[in-house]
């Protein structure tokens, strides 16, 4: 089925002594907080935020509220279109891993791989491919088969030998909600997760992980403002362990809270019928330096990077190899 594209995975620890590399994609949002004269203080600050959250949700046998603390690795994928050669690598996706430390019994517990997500050919379809198709229609639209290469990118990559090798459970991808839906509360309530939400239609990026393989479910958990979308294969809530489920949970919502804070750091929480917001002004701020606006301008940039270097140069090939991908 795959005998052009190989991958490659690199791992990287995040931690307070996190430098992104060269070829990292710097608008990776861990990259974004690893860089400036902060750099070392918004590490810190950050991997404390994440383990005081995972604390107070796995709040079981853990009176002092210090049982655990979450380890995080960033997973870089590489792509060989030519799987004969390992010279023309292109970075294709970065995903977080979390793997969970318990003081107490001295374990160190998988977490989930996936979290957040990047990925320079989604750069290229929402900052270079759906800009320039809308750029002098009235009405937005979305191009023919938009993200379908892209998805079937995705899936190829965690049905390869590659992932499978180095990872044991699909992966589970957490993203902040959309502000153009509305999401209305559920009767159904996780012990984790926390109250589950739902809305009438998908978002674009609800729709464009679909053909990643993808479904989504959206909940709110305990002392979250919010709800978070969670973009899973197979049972969301049979297939995690609680601790594997919070490991996902305490990470997003802490990068949430730095990337969204209108959001996810809003002062109030979210109701039965809930509409999030860029522009609400009643939320508080961390104490973490985030550049939002650099990191749309970047997008562009590595989106017209990966046009230039894969897209173009490899159009036939991909193409061909697109019309014959199915699972």
């Amino acid at each position: 089925m795959n005998k052009e594209f190989a991958f490659t995975i690199k791992s990287i620890c995040f931690d307070e002594h996190y430098h992104p590399s060269e070829n990292t994609r710097i608008t990776t949002n861990f990259a974004n907080l690893a860089r400036g004269e902060s750099r070392q203080e918004n590490l810190r600050n950050t991997l404390k935020m994440i383990d005081n959250r995972f604390n107070a949700l796995a709040h079981w046998d853990n009176p002092e509220g210090d049982r655990y603390a979450v380890e995080l690795e960033i997973i870089s994928v590489e792509m060989n279109v030519d799987a004969e050669s390992s010279g023309n690598a292109i970075p294709l996706i970065e995903i977080l891993k979390t793997k969970i430390v318990d003081r107490k019994t001295n374990e160190r517990i998988e977490g989930i791989v996936g979290n957040n997500f990047s990925s320079y050919v989604r750069d290229y379809d929402f900052s270079v491919l759906l800009l320039g198709h809308n750029k002098a229609r009235p009405e937005f639209a979305v191009p023919e088969n938009f993200g379908e290469l892209h998805g079937k990118l995705f899936k190829c990559f965690v049905n390869s030998s590659a992932y499978k090798s180095h990872f044991k459970k699909p992966p589970v991808i957490c993203l902040s909600v959309s502000s153009s839906k509305t999401y209305h509360r559920t009767e159904n309530q996780h012990p984790v997760l926390g109250v589950e939400y739902q809305q009438d239609e998908y978002s674009l990026t609800d729709e464009y992980f679909k053909k990643m393989g993808l479904k989504v479910r959206y909940f709110m958990p305990s002392n979250s403002v919010a709800p978070l979308a969670f973009y899973f294969v197979g049972d969301l809530l049979g297939d995690y362990t609680n601790l594997e489920l919070i490991s996902t949970i305490s990470t997003m919502d802490t990068f949430q809270k730095i990337y969204r804070p209108e959001i996810y750091n809003a002062n109030s929480a979210a109701g039965k019928s809930y509409q999030p917001s860029l522009q609400h002004q009643d939320y508080s701020l961390t104490l973490i330096v985030y550049d939002r606006e650099e990191r749309s301008r970047l997008a562009i940039e590595q989106g017209r990077f990966v046009e230039e270097n894969f897209i173009k140069p490899y159009q036939t090939v991909l193409e061909q190899w697109s019309a014959r991908y199915a699972l």
